[in-house]
């Protein structure tokens, strides 16, 4: 990605790159992945900030507002369709991304990439020019030169939610665990509603660097009071965040005007104040204090092999107690592979485990949905509140996936925790960035359509009626022909008429019962289907961190059995080689000051941290 790194960077960089020298140095080469993974994490500048809320709260004019340019589309019947990343670059650029699946659903290796000019981004990105993403885009990304997006921030405006029971809410919530801060729009006409305190709450869960912005606080006198009633609505449901209200009308029209006035009374000071401080800042500690934990753990692994050669190079003569320490090296390492069946062991059940309880949890839900569904369609004529109900339907298994999804990433961080727990009770383990992607179900369910019955109108009813009617007719006619009277006559008119209408109304009764069975089992087909979507995406997901989990744990054994066995090795050679004892032993202490110096290089890294925050 395009831009600079952040501030803080190029330190933490320089400190990685010596410490690279140092593991090669001292022939080492099984610590260098460790320090290249942490490079390739310092030098992706990447902060990325989800901007979500409802349909029409204002979030793409609040991005243009932050970057001062009218990137992405805005009008009174425009709703966004497509997700837009803003991030920096050195010209204006657009770029429409649609990323393959391959035949098991998951994205493929290469990205289709469609260069346009800004001003056709609407046509791509916006309801009106592609209706339910049509195009089938993953998403657009715009690149521009700004102050702001040159500290590695990258803006998405995502499509309006719909609530945390909607298609959109469930594919913006899959894609929380990714971002490292989300922004909550809601305008300033109305207080929070209860599927926007409901998606926050969840919000929190998967990425607790959450703020909420009131917008078109210029459209509405009464936004204080909105303002306070969102506090309060806060403060009930204990969530912990920013409230910034603010203006982007008022703050694209400063910015044209260079009125400061204008730019104060924006409010956007305070939210510009809040990625810089708390979202950009706080990525860049976090990378300085795990670049700190990176190399201090180098260090001592490098520290161990030397301080073992160097006490028996200053004391050759006291073999039984290098012996002893030899044991003791022996001992940590057969200790080591036990800890390693263990936590696989933990990893493996656990992963099992979760499989079945999540499969079960979003089978539950789809049921309660599925039985609610089915006595709403018991209780009317489907033909009649088809449509209400389609809505209602797809709201309702889109909460479920989306609830399952929030549970998931809980359980799947727990497990994390264990595995870690599990690992090394006397090792400081740093568990690894779990990025947990969420199966989105549109896309790859059909939406729920309603089967297609009889058509009964007049002539279908006339047809019935008459077929009904004759019967009665002949019935009664002939019977009163024995009293002497003709075929027709008031009474088997009547009765005629009485049958005609009752064999209506059975007809009647008989298609609605028909239309009643077949919604009956779409509601069961799609629910079927989603089962089998979000179910395997479940599966993948979770046999992914499975995968990340192994791998991290693994390099993890394997460093640390390296650096005890180098330490037994290095031991044993002392005491071997006595000719040049004494020039080895002031080369290690030589080296042992340098890696000492690395070391507190990295500590100063974490300190400077921790007194930025305290400060």
């Amino acid at each position: 990605m395009g831009g600079a790194t952040h501030v803080a960077v190029p330190e933490a960089v320089g400190l990685i790159d010596l410490a690279l020298k140092a593991v090669t140095a001292y022939d080492r080469p099984d610590l260098a992945p460790r320090l290249k993974q942490a490079k390739g994490r310092l030098t992706d500048p990447a902060v990325r900030v989800l901007v979500v809320g409802e349909f029409k709260q204002g979030k793409s004019q609040l991005v243009n507002a932050l970057v001062n340019a009218t990137v992405c589309p805005v009008d009174d019947d425009i709703a966004t369709a497509v997700p837009t990343l803003v991030r920096y670059g050195e010209d204006t650029t657009v770029t429409l991304v649609r990323e393959s699946t391959g035949g098991d659903g998951t994205p493929g290796e290469h990205a289709e990439r469609t260069p346009v000019p800004l001003e056709k981004l609407a046509e791509y990105v916006s309801e009106g020019g592609n209706p339910g993403n049509r195009a089938g885009l993953t998403r657009a990304e715009v690149t521009l030169p700004r102050k702001l997006l040159q500290s590695g921030l990258v803006l998405v405006d995502t499509p309006g939610v719909g609530g945390l029971g909607s298609a959109h809410g469930a594919a913006t919530m899959s894609a929380l665990p990714t971002a490292d801060a989300v922004l909550l729009v809601s305008d300033a006409s109305q207080e929070y509603t209860a599927p926007e305190i409901e998606f926050l709450q969840a919000a929190r869960k998967l990425c607790p660097n959450v703020a909420c912005v009131v917008t078109k606080t210029d459209l509405y006198p009464h936004w204080r009071r909105i303002v306070e009633l969102d506090e309060g609505h806060l403060r009930n449901a204990r969530i912990g965040a920013e409230l910034l209200p603010v203006s982007s009308a008022l703050r694209l029209h400063a910015a044209r005007t260079q009125d400061l006035d204008l730019i104060a009374e924006s409010g956007f000071q305070a939210l510009v104040g809040f990625l810089l401080r708390k979202v950009v800042s706080r990525a860049d500690d976090l990378s300085r204090r795990s670049t700190s934990q990176d190399v201090l753990a180098t260090c001592q692994s490098l520290e161990s092999r030397m301080r073992a050669e160097l006490m028996s190079q200053n004391d050759p003569e006291k073999a039984g107690a290098l012996a002893k320490d030899l044991e003791a090296a022996r001992a940590r390492v057969d200790a080591l592979r036990q800890r390693s069946a263990r936590w696989q062991t933990t990893l493996n059940d656990g992963v099992a485990d979760l499989i079945a309880d999540i499969d079960y949890d979003l089978r539950d839900r789809l049921r309660a949905v599925s039985r609610d569904a089915e006595q709403l369609l018991e209780d009317a004529d489907p033909a009649d509140i088809w449509e209400q109900f389609a809505e209602w339907f797809h709201k309702q298994v889109s909460h479920a996936v989306a609830q399952n999804f929030v549970w998931t990433t809980e359980r799947a961080r727990w497990l994390a925790e264990q595995v870690a727990e599990h690992f090394a009770e006397d090792v400081d383990v740093q568990l690894p960035e779990l990025r947990i992607s969420g199966g989105a179900v549109a896309g790859k369910v059909d939406a729920l359509e309603m089967p297609v019955g009889e058509n009964f109108g007049a002539g279908q009813k006339l047809f019935v009626g008459m077929r009904g009617g004759y019967g009665g007719l002949l019935m009664i006619g002939l019977a009163s022909t024995v009293a002497g009277f003709a075929l027709l006559n008031p009474l088997s008119i009547g009765a005629g008429l009485l049958f005609g209408a009752k064999t209506v109304r059975d007809e009647k009764k008989r298609l609605v019962q028909r239309r009643q069975a077949e919604a009956k089992n779409a509601v069961r087909r799609h629910i079927d289907e989603v089962t089998f979507q979000v179910g395997k995406d479940s599966r993948d997901n979770l046999r992914q961190i499975q995968r990340e989990l192994r791998d991290h744990f693994t390099a993890l054994a394997e460093e640390l059995s390296a650096s005890l066995k180098g330490s037994v090795e290095a031991a044993q050679t002392a005491v071997k080689d006595d000719a040049a004892r004494q020039k080895r032993v002031a080369d290690l202490e030589a080296e042992l000051e340098r890696v000492e110096g690395l070391a507190e290089r990295a500590r100063k890294l974490a300190a400077a941290v921790d007194t930025a925050e305290a400060s």
